[in-house]
């Protein structure tokens, strides 16, 4: 009997999540050096490869959003190196009501029917922003004008299946930081092209207002953090599991270090 997910061209004996763990990792960024990697990731593809902005002495990219945000990284497993990031922008403590960065593009063509963002529990609700993945893992043809690339030819074909473990990796590991922190819906200006590959992971994206130019079109978006874990494709949910594993060990290693050490949480 053919599974309806089979389009995705993935031999059944495939353990994504194995598969996952020999060449990456996950990881949110806990500490003041870790968020500097994000940041400097964030520079050499915004700043320096696509000249989305400005240049910065310091080479870190970073904005009003991120003192109210939570990041996430991809490592490779065998060099070390950091090659993607990923931010979740929280409501901000200091002012619950701040707009998130979608609202100052787009908020007023928001369909209200689909969300009303006048009534929207901030305190559970987050932006995903800032997806990067450094220039020499974009090696294909287009890739190198866009922060991250995912397309058709990344799920293979039958005769030659593969996964495209970076792009999946930084999406999983910023549903499970979502889940972490207690966030259930996510908002997201997001390319047509992406948003249909996400699908073939089991992401479900609600397109909730028109177009905007942003570095192209983009159209704002919003998920269900429940809804796209409930809903990820067979095949995949064995690399979720082992991604969340990862942010959770993070986390769990971060509380008793600094419990040990006396800091504050």
């Amino acid at each position: 009997m053919e599974r309806s997910d089979s389009a995705m061209y993935l031999p059944q004996f495939l353990n994504l999540g194995t598969g996952f763990r020999r060449y990456f990792e996950t990881l949110p960024a806990l500490d003041d050096d870790l968020r500097r990697e994000a940041y400097r990731i964030r520079h050499s593809v915004y700043c320096e490869e696509l000249q989305y902005e400005p240049r910065r002495p310091d080479g870190l990219e970073s904005d009003e959003f991120d003192r109210r945000s939570v990041h996430c990284l991809l490592r490779s497993a065998t060099s070390r190196e950091m090659i993607g990031c990923v931010r979740l922008v929280l409501t901000d403590p200091a002012d619950p009501a701040a707009p998130f960065p979608l609202e100052h593009l787009c908020a007023s063509g928001i369909d209200r029917s689909l969300v009303d963002l006048e009534r929207i529990d901030r305190g559970r609700t987050a932006e995903v922003s800032r997806l990067a993945v450094i220039g020499r893992y974009r090696r294909r043809k287009g890739e190198r004008s866009v922060a991250i690339g995912l397309d058709e030819g990344d799920f293979g074909t039958p005769d030659r299946p593969r996964f495209p473990y970076i792009a999946a990796g930084l999406y999983l590991g910023m549903i499970a930081q979502a889940r972490h922190h207690g966030i259930e819906t996510l908002f997201m200006l997001t390319e047509r092209r992406l948003a249909r590959q996400l699908t073939r992971l089991g992401v479900k994206l609600t397109q909730i207002g028109p177009a905007v130019e942003h570095r192209g079109l983009r159209y704002p978006s919003m998920m269900s953090v429940a809804e796209v874990i409930d809903g990820l494709n067979f095949f995949v949910r064995p690399l979720f599991a082992t991604i969340a594993a990862e942010i959770e060990t993070a986390y769990q290693t971060a509380n008793v270090t600094r419990a040990s050490s006396g800091s504050p949480s």
